[in-house]
């Protein structure tokens, strides 16, 4: 087996190839003057079964992903498996207006044509992936977010609505402490109040956990209405850590006291690992 890194998910490709002891290439990738991407397997032959590990997100990594698929296809590779750590435009899964694409039946129709499997972690919505032809799997980051967090004496887990609860428990179940989900109650015209649906977190060590950040703005609400609330501490970890408009920043310099994200996409708050499921994924076939 052979792992190809991409240019999105360099660390990510290493830690897995090392798992599975492995070899590993780093495609070297870059842009021509007017924009377009380049990039290259400096290789002779992959006559062996190859993984590429990719984003497709934002819109350069997506045409990267293509060029790989063709690049080791050319290279001989015997089999083609896709690792989309943070699969883009997976939330555009449905048509409201007249004229619209569906965009995340675009991308798998594309991405299709060139692997033979395909891996993802925390996809939007799972159901996109019946796109594909090939096999597929959908990994779930919550199992290694409960075990960072095992030792660091969380007392509560919560997750920012309802619709998330069922990741709050997970997470909660495999830490052994109670779970719940955020809820919102208007006060008035003006005033909302944000607490936990049913438990109390004061003198709590709260962990609030999502699939995904992007700007931030409903976890910095969050924590600080848990520490109003009397939560001795707030913390927050997801899967992807989209971090758009200096979300980063802004969340660390809010209420909470941790903000962790996974490796799905790297930057300087993903510690949380997920090289471990992945290899474990590849491993089985």
């Amino acid at each position: 087996m052979i792992i190809v890194g991409g240019s999105s998910s360099r660390d990510l490709a290493k830690e897995m190839a090392s798992i599975l002891d492995c070899t590993y290439i780093q495609a070297a990738s870059t842009k021509f003057p007017d924009g377009e991407c380049y990039t290259r397997i400096d290789t002779e032959s992959l006559d062996d079964d190859v993984v590429i590990v990719q984003n497709t997100y934002p819109n350069d990594n997506l045409i990267e992903m293509f060029l790989l698929q063709d690049a080791v296809r050319r290279l001989g590779a015997k089999s083609v498996t896709l690792v989309v750590p943070y699969f883009g435009y997976a939330r555009q899964d449905r048509v409201f207006k007249p004229g619209e694409p569906e965009s995340a039946k675009v991308m798998c129709r594309h991405l299709n044509m060139g692997c033979d499997r395909i891996i993802t972690i925390d996809i939007h919505k799972e159901v996109v992936l019946d796109n594909f032809d090939c096999p597929h799997t959908d990994l779930k980051a919550a199992p290694v977010i409960a075990d960072y967090f095992r030792d660091k004496k969380i007392d509560l887990v919560l997750s920012p609505d309802i619709g998330a609860a069922g990741r709050a428990k997970e997470v909660g179940e495999r830490m052994g402490v109670p779970y719940d989900h955020l809820e919102k109650t208007r006060l008035s015209g003006t005033d909302v109040r944000i607490a936990p649906a049913k438990m109390d977190c004061t003198g709590k060590r709260v962990l609030i956990v999502d699939d995904m950040i992007s700007t931030g703005g409903t976890i910095i609400a969050a924590a600080s209405a848990l520490r109003e609330a009397g939560a001795v501490s707030v913390s927050v970890a997801c899967t992807h850590g989209v971090f758009v408009n200096n979300a980063i920043e802004r969340l660390t310099g809010s209420a909470l006291d941790t903000v962790l994200c996974c490796n799905t996409l790297e930057n300087e708050v993903s510690h949380i690992s997920v090289a471990g499921i992945i290899a474990d994924a590849v491993r089985k076939g």
